[in-house]
């Protein structure tokens, strides 16, 4: 589905990316962990065409896209949502849906694919009419994964959902990306709460100093002692 090749880039001549490779898998999970400063927003970012790629290749199904700017990643079925609230806080549940479809030429099929939305998410159908401002921290997630979803995407890259929020709003957010992957659509995420976020993912990456240095199923690196000293908090015995 996706796959970064020997990736470099950084914020003008600062490289933060310093060779990253790692492929996902269409209808999968994956979660990127490792220290902070690793570079795992700054992953997105390339992918996404938000800052510079010095070398390397970013390709989505087989297909270069390396350098893309965002507009062009959206037309290739890539959306981002970005850590911290990303809503219109005075504009109505249903206005912010709409602002995920702005770029869309046909607005017939806007206004189909927010009532499909809507139908995977009753809350924000239940609300539609109120200010986003109103919503809990967990149903202001939801809307914003809910405004990505409106040009039917393949991939969403979403950075730290759990901000926040409270561990029953996580999880709440965590189902609702579980909902998408079993509809096919793929989910590459960066989470602080590592160990919750690979408890509910498909697979792992660990990304330290730029570099992916570990890419396996989310269950043996959840058990594997050295993520659990190094990003779980300790070994997964003295967690228990």
């Amino acid at each position: 589905m996706l796959e970064l090749k020997d990736l470099y880039g950084g914020y003008g001549k600062m490289t933060i990316l310093n060779g990253v490779s790692f492929k996902i898998d269409r209808a999968t999970i994956t979660t990127l962990i490792g220290p902070n400063g690793a570079g795992k927003s700054t992953v997105f970012k390339a992918i996404f065409g938000l800052l510079s790629i010095h070398s390397g290749e970013v390709l989505l199904e087989g297909k270069d896209v390396t350098r893309s700017r965002p507009s062009e990643m959206i037309a290739h079925g890539v959306t981002y949502v970005p850590q911290g609230r990303n809503v219109v806080p005075q504009l109505s549940v249903y206005h912010n849906l709409e602002l995920g479809g702005i770029t869309a030429k046909d607005q017939s099929t806007v206004k189909r694919r927010i009532d499909e939305v809507m139908d995977q998410f009753p809350i924000l159908r239940e609300k539609r009419n109120e200010p986003a401002i109103a919503l809990s921290g967990g149903q202001q997630k939801q809307l914003e994964i809910a405004r990505a979803l409106l040009l039917d995407p393949k991939l969403i890259l979403i950075d730290e959902p759990s901000i926040g929020l409270s561990p029953n709003l996580v999880q709440e957010v965590f189902q609702t990306l579980i909902r998408l992957r079993d509809n096919g659509v793929t989910v590459l995420m960066v989470e602080q709460n590592a160990r919750s976020a690979l408890a509910m993912s498909d697979f792992g990456i660990v990304l330290e100093l730029g570099q992916a240095r570990m890419h396996d199923r989310a269950d043996k690196l959840l058990n594997d002692p050295r993520v659990g000293q190094l990003f779980l908090g300790g070994s997964m015995e003295a967690a228990e």
